[in-house]
């Protein structure tokens, strides 16, 4: 069984001599990187089931997600990282490309999937996708009318939930 890439177990995956008591300690998250201005991701296992994780991305500036802080559940399946993690919004969020359930459409998490891909990639695709949605593939299609015909409104609605919803 492969474990999900963690600073702490990155380097012991290969010898596998870890023991009992260090593999049930939590890992605490890492900071993964920095997209724009101050769009920031942070991610870590949720406790001690290391394919169960949480991760933080803040909206991009240059959105109307901007300021927002936005949680999604990660689970690694357990033939990572061949199969892509389930990615899910938990905080709510008014995108085209994001379900009311908290789903994502996002290649890279179907068929685009590659084993060489980070979490702190694919979290940089998310925080992506909140500047730049794809109304031609949505899971919300009254959103990406909107998103195409009135724009104005969209992002109107877009930041209004972000500050109800991810202050």
């Amino acid at each position: 069984m492969t474990t999900p890439p963690t600073a702490e177990n990155a380097s012991s995956n290969a010898s596998s001599s870890s023991t009992p008591s260090t593999q049930k300690k939590p890992v605490p998250a890492k900071t993964l990187g920095k997209v724009g201005n101050r769009t920031t991701k942070r991610a870590g296992p949720k406790g001690d089931d290391l394919h169960e994780w949480v991760a933080t991305i803040t909206g991009p500036d240059d959105s109307p997600y901007a300021n927002g802080t936005f949680f999604l559940d990660v689970r690694f399946p357990k033939d990572y990282p061949f199969k892509p993690p389930k990615i899910n919004f938990k905080t709510r969020i008014y995108h085209c490309n994001i379900s009311s359930r908290g789903d994502i459409c996002l290649d890279i998490l179907r068929d685009k999937w590659s084993p060489a891909l980070s979490i702190s990639r694919v979290l940089l695709s998310i925080c992506s996708l909140l500047t730049d949605a794809n109304p031609l593939s949505p899971l919300e299609g009254r959103i990406a009318n909107e998103y195409v015909h009135h724009r104005k409104t969209h992002d109107t609605k877009a930041m209004e939930w972000t500050k109800r919803f991810a202050s």
